[in-house]
């Protein structure tokens, strides 16, 4: 069956332009957050705003993600990282837009999610390093408990800041979020 579009075609460019400004809006606040905060090692906004965005916009919040990581790649160059920021950074939009479909709103079970999904970064980021530089697969896995281990303080600082952020920030983020998609 035929879709009715009765909306007139300046209406839906409209709708087309407000989607882009969005995206676009949440995207540049991502890279701002970050920046904002980059004198501070691993103290970081991103995974609390793409969460909150992806959470409240659905889709949207993972296109923002995904140009967040373009706008790094423009900034910083091309790393090893990128790779990691490709697949984490719209994981977690892909996470928390699922639990906003499901209207799951539970501090605790937010905070928890957003827990874990930073403590995998820490082994997404040491697997990708590791796969990159070391050359071989020789002893990869003591390889990767040595390179881990190494970097484990910045983890902790990185899952501390979100166990704080998200459970006192994210509700007034979220509740400010939807007011603005009205």
């Amino acid at each position: 069956m035929k879709k009715d579009n009765t909306a007139p075609v300046g209406a839906r460019r409209q709708g087309v332009a407000r989607t882009v400004c969005a995206i676009g809006i949440m995207a540049a606040t991502i890279e701002c957050g970050k920046l904002a905060l980059y004198f501070l090692p691993n103290v970081e906004v991103v995974t609390l705003l793409i969460a909150v965005f992806s959470f409240v916009f659905g889709w949207m919040g993972i296109v923002a993600a995904f140009i967040f990581v373009i706008a790094e790649v423009v900034i910083w160059g091309v790393g090893s990282w990128v790779l990691l920021y490709f697949i984490y950074w719209p994981l977690v939009g892909l996470v928390f837009a699922l639990f906003g479909r499901a209207r799951i709103s539970n501090r605790w079970i937010l905070t928890l999610v957003a827990v874990l999904l930073t403590f995998l970064f820490g082994i997404l980021s040491s697997l990708i390093d590791i796969a990159v530089f070391s050359g071989s697969f020789d002893r990869f896995f003591y390889r990767f408990a040595i390179y881990y281990g190494r970097g484990v303080w910045f983890y902790v600082t990185q899952i501390a800041c979100n166990a704080v952020l998200f459970p006192t920030m994210m509700p007034l983020l979220v509740r400010t979020a939807r007011r603005l998609k009205k």
